[in-house]
């Protein structure tokens, strides 16, 4: 398989918005999954996007290898010296077999090829090596600035979500992973913002992209006075639950 064949490119157009508004997840989230691991020698982040996973865990590793589909989303990752990107679907890593300490997945679980890429974890996690995978839903400010967002997000652009959203908005639970579940402590991110912060945040959505291809218009600019008016003046802190299901590879 090829990334051609399987890979659902929602992202590469919007790549320089995605990694300068995509909120960013919490330092205590990789401290723990590191410390699930009882090696330190390589995590694989997969679909890495900007590559802001792949930079918090390379603080826990001595290697970091950091894959993605798109070209563009690699093209506009932060370098580091102990952070080595590819262009790389998540089904074929192109890593060597039983190499893999650590496996991440941030906010991508859902668009994979399910089967194909836990037979390549399979492949490519040691025996005892921990696969880790999260997501989050809409973010939370106050019941003002919510109400305009799920408007957005419900209303304006609910055609344009791809079928795999549902998998994020039901938590995961449908997924069956290849072990049991770990139990784990809850985790969230957020981010102090303004309300421009917050509008190019929206139109980083997959769905507001779709939906301005569709039409030729800005479904974000459809609800820009709302929420300003609701924002006020300043900044305000948003908050996203994250999703987090560990499993660890048998012997």
């Amino acid at each position: 398989m090829t990334a051609g064949q399987s890979f659902k490119d929602h992202f590469s157009e919007q790549s320089a918005s995605y990694a300068r508004y995509r909120p960013r997840y919490p330092k205590t989230l990789f401290s723990h999954i590191a410390g699930l691991c009882d090696r330190h020698e390589l995590a694989w982040d997969c679909a890495t996007g900007n590559g802001q996973s792949a930079l918090g865990v390379v603080d826990y590793f001595a290697q970091v290898v950091a894959t993605d589909a798109s070209e563009a989303q690699i093209a506009a990752a932060v370098p580091h010296d102990r952070v080595t990107y590819s262009v790389a679907p998540a089904e074929h890593s192109g890593l060597d077999d039983d190499s893999v300490d650590l496996l991440t997945v941030g906010q991508a679980l859902h668009w994979f090829d399910l089967p194909r890429f836990f037979a390549e974890t399979a492949r490519v996690v040691r025996s005892h090596g921990v696969v880790t995978a999260w997501s989050y839903r809409l973010c939370n400010v106050n019941q003002a600035v919510d109400a305009e967002v799920g408007h957005l997000y419900s209303d304006i652009v609910d055609a344009f979500w791809p079928p795999e959203r549902d998998i994020v908005d039901r938590a995961y639970i449908d997924i069956e992973f290849p072990g049991p579940l770990l139990d784990l402590p809850e985790f969230e991110m957020s981010v102090a913002w303004t309300v421009d912060d917050m509008l190019g945040y929206l139109s980083t959505w997959s769905a507001s992209k779709r939906y301005v291809n569709h039409y030729g218009r800005d479904p974000v600019a459809m609800i820009e006075a709302g929420l300003r008016d609701a924002w006020g003046d300043g900044t305000h802190t948003a908050i996203w639950p994250l999703t987090v299901c560990a499993y660890r590879l048998a012997d």
